[in-house]
């Protein structure tokens, strides 16, 4: 690692995946926190539990599709959904700089009120702090929830196994593109919005079809092609998807491809995706396009026995392309 934090070190990338290598597990070395899942899943009294926590600090706060408050409490509610859990409680704590307007305060709380009971969690304690001007930029949040995990659901990065498919529940990159047109005060014929929702009543009916789902995860900071390669290293297996089943909105692909990013490590907010066994895989394919969030979901990949801890794409031409974990996050504060 390098002798001072660098902004790469926040991403999903390579550079972060060192840190907490490095320097975070080894500090805190216990088996729950080392399956790096999206939650940890802790069993109490026999009860099986998923707590999460996550750190919210966009730049902008408001942005095409959202705020700060928007990914908060969907991005704690969504976490909680990828260990299959049904979201319950959560809570929210605020640093604040000085001189922050009351009136952008008052509008991101009542978006978290609004968001909580959208997603049918109820946000049960918090924090607020204030810090001097130029100690924080605007405003930070930090959320962590709780959910139960129901009987018979065992979802975890390293239980995918060869002959899953691979089904991503909507279009890429419409997150990390939505924040960095506002960021950049850019302006196309077709108004770009970020995706960010909360998951787990599309995951609850993923659960409903079957509960024979190996992984579930929101492919947030790094995008797909990072989260993909997390597990392919988690579960030692191979992955290969096919560019021509890659969802992308028109829009997103054009400003993408000018701009010169790679929509496969551009962020999500209300994507997911989902190993499966093929024999299973058109029954949760079928629920996921019955929720408004899933119509667009398709089957992307499958999991294979070769090339162990890689993710291959088949390009639209018919050569191969390894996706590998990039270095550091494409777009920085997405989230």
């Amino acid at each position: 690692m390098s002798s001072r934090i660098l902004l790469d070190h926040g991403s999903g990338g390579k550079i972060a995946g060192r840190l907490i290598q490095e320097l975070m597990l080894p500090a805190f070395e216990n088996p729950i926190l080392a399956q790096l899942a999206d939650g940890a899943i802790l069993d109490l009294d026999g009860r099986r539990l998923a707590f999460s926590t996550d750190s919210f600090v966009v730049d902008p706060l408001f942005f095409p599709g959202g705020n700060i408050g928007h990914l908060a409490i969907n991005g704690t509610v969504n976490d909680l959904a990828m260990c299959g859990a049904v979201p319950l409680y959560l809570s929210a704590a605020l640093i604040i700089e000085e001189g922050f307007a009351i009136e952008a305060l008052t509008e991101i709380v009542k978006t978290m009120g609004a968001a909580a009971r959208t997603a049918g969690v109820t946000v049960v304690t918090g924090d607020t702090k204030v810090v001097p001007k130029g100690a924080a930029d605007k405003l930070f949040i930090n959320t962590s929830g709780i959910g139960l995990i129901p009987a018979g659901v065992d979802i975890a990065p390293h239980r995918a196994r060869p002959g899953d498919r691979i089904i991503l529940s909507g279009t890429m990159a419409d997150h990390g593109m939505a924040i960095l047109t506002k960021r950049a005060g850019l302006a196309f014929e077709t108004a770009i919005l970020s995706d960010c929702a909360p998951l787990n009543r599309m995951t609850a009916a993923m659960l409903a079809a079957t509960k024979n789902i190996h992984v579930l995860r929101d492919p947030t900071r790094g995008g797909v092609g990072a989260v993909l390669n997390e597990i392919a290293q988690s579960a030692q297996v191979g992955i290969r998807i096919y560019e021509e089943k890659l969802p992308i909105r028109p829009e997103v692909a054009g400003i993408c491809e000018l701009l010169g990013f790679d929509p496969l490590f551009v962020a999500n907010e209300g994507k997911l995706l989902a190993f499966v066994p093929e024999t299973d895989a058109e029954r949760v394919l079928a629920a996921m396009q019955q929720d408004l969030l899933g119509q667009s979901a398709c089957i992307i990949g499958r999991v294979t026995a070769d090339h162990l801890g890689r993710v291959l794409m088949e390009t639209r031409i018919g050569g191969t392309r390894l996706i590998d974990t990039p270095a550091g996050e494409q777009l920085p504060r997405i989230c």
